[in-house]
């Protein structure tokens, strides 16, 4: 068992504790949505990917997104999870991304929804 994202209590009043694939979610969630430099001693971890919703909308801002969306992944869960397919889709102050991926340890195919509003 792991630590729940974000940190909190259960019915007993202890730490939440979560599950080996719910765990792997926590940690994707984490990577997108934290921007390099927010972490004291892992200031390249995350991708920047909230920053994306302050730019003007494009096919080339969504492929180069999707890119470093992946790259990051890759870099920060590469041992854990093997991405097949990440889909960026931003959306006035709306961003949402898709990402497909199978879990090394179990084989598990895994497709997940991360949503993020800037209102």
């Amino acid at each position: 068992m792991h630590i729940d994202f974000p940190l909190g209590f259960d019915h007993l009043g202890k730490t939440a504790a979560t599950s080996d694939e719910d765990h792997i979610r926590d940690m994707i969630e984490q990577v997108l949505f934290t921007s390099p430099g927010e972490r004291v001693n892992r200031p390249d971890f995350g991708c920047g990917l909230l920053q994306m919703v302050f730019h003007p909308n494009s096919p080339e801002l969504a492929a180069a997104t999707q890119f470093t969306v992946q790259g990051a992944l890759q870099q920060w869960l590469g041992d854990l999870i093997q991405i097949e397919a990440v889909e960026v889709d931003c959306e006035e102050a709306r961003l949402g991304v898709q990402v497909e991926y199978v879990i090394r340890t179990s084989q598990t195919r895994k497709s997940e929804q991360f949503n993020w509003s800037a209102a």
